[in-house]
């Protein structure tokens, strides 16, 4: 039995397409199908867990834009129901974290707004906080010396880049189009030799991203053992994405997730949702992860 963690209030977030609220709903409607899985509603996160990562001026700023309807940043449109989605995404990637720390079993978030892109006092691309850092900082809380966070969204996780890159006990994977928004990821950028850009161009046999990945996760964990793996999983890498010019298939996710099972036998997998702007396909994607994370 793998554990989906959600939050209904982020359906409520609708700033309008692509990050609708579509994409969350045709990925819970697509799990609750599946009886091997069980999805749990979690109680909403507070401003203790965002400013883990983000500092408190940055949150009231984030949480007076939603107020008023304003925009958050960079294509960060905000609503009444956006503050809302952004506690109930907390609240479901802490409970994701620590049910797999305290039970040493795979999870994974199903939540949005999705957060790669926000920096520790930036929102941009859809992104309001980062919620991958969030669970990175989480995770160093309860003990986690050394978490390796693997980014297969098609955009470059740019915000997770610049709030990681100075801490050696965090290594960092981002696999993304290249040239292509937020126009960074180059393969020179290495923080302080914790960071592993794999920037690549649209169109390429899927086997190519396939193994592209792989490769960059032995050599960011040659000699370094993770005791967490982080996964910023999105979709948008996927064939027939709009935002993205990525071939792979769903199944694909899942050989990344069987192959870093057998690696790591006894590492526990946190899987966040990100991008991914065909709601189908996103639940597809979205599917196949997760029942990597619960086979055999």
């Amino acid at each position: 039995m793998a554990r989906v963690f959600t939050s209904y209030a982020c359906l409520g977030h609708a700033p309008g397409l692509p990050e609708q609220p579509e994409r969350l709903a045709a990925v819970l409607r697509r799990l609750r199908a599946d009886p091997a899985l069980e999805v749990i509603e979690a109680e909403p996160g507070d401003r203790d867990l965002l400013t883990l990562v983000h500092p408190g001026p940055f949150i009231d700023q984030l949480e007076a834009a939603a107020a008023s309807g304003l925009p958050g940043g960079e294509e960060v449109p905000l609503g009444a129901a956006s503050w809302p989605a952004i506690l109930g995404s907390a609240g479901a990637v802490a409970a994701a974290v620590a049910s797999a720390l305290d039970a040493s079993r795979h999870a994974f978030a199903a939540v949005r707004p999705p957060g790669h892109h926000a920096e520790a006092a930036r929102a941009m691309g859809f992104c309001p906080v980062n919620l991958v850092a969030m669970a990175r900082a989480l995770a160093r809380r309860s003990g986690v010396e050394r978490a390796l966070i693997i980014d297969w969204d098609v955009h470059h996780g740019n915000g997770t880049q610049a709030i990681v890159e100075s801490d050696p006990g965090t290594r960092f994977i981002s696999m993304h189009q290249h040239p292509h928004y937020p126009w960074s990821g180059l393969a020179e950028e290495r923080g302080v030799g914790n960071v592993f850009n794999v920037p690549l161009p649209p169109g390429l046999p899927r086997a190519s991203y396939l193994e592209a990945l792989w490769q960059a996760i032995g050599a960011a964990t040659e000699g370094w053992h993770p005791e967490l793996l982080l996964i910023s999983a999105g979709y948008d890498c996927l064939a027939g994405d709009p935002l993205g010019g990525f071939t792979l298939e769903p199944e694909d996710a899942a050989t990344w997730i069987h192959r870093l099972r057998e690696r790591w036998p006894t590492i526990p997998i946190v899987g966040l949702m990100e991008g991914g702007y065909a709601p189908a396909r996103l639940a597809d994607g979205v599917h196949a992860t997760v029942r990597a994370m619960a086979g055999p």
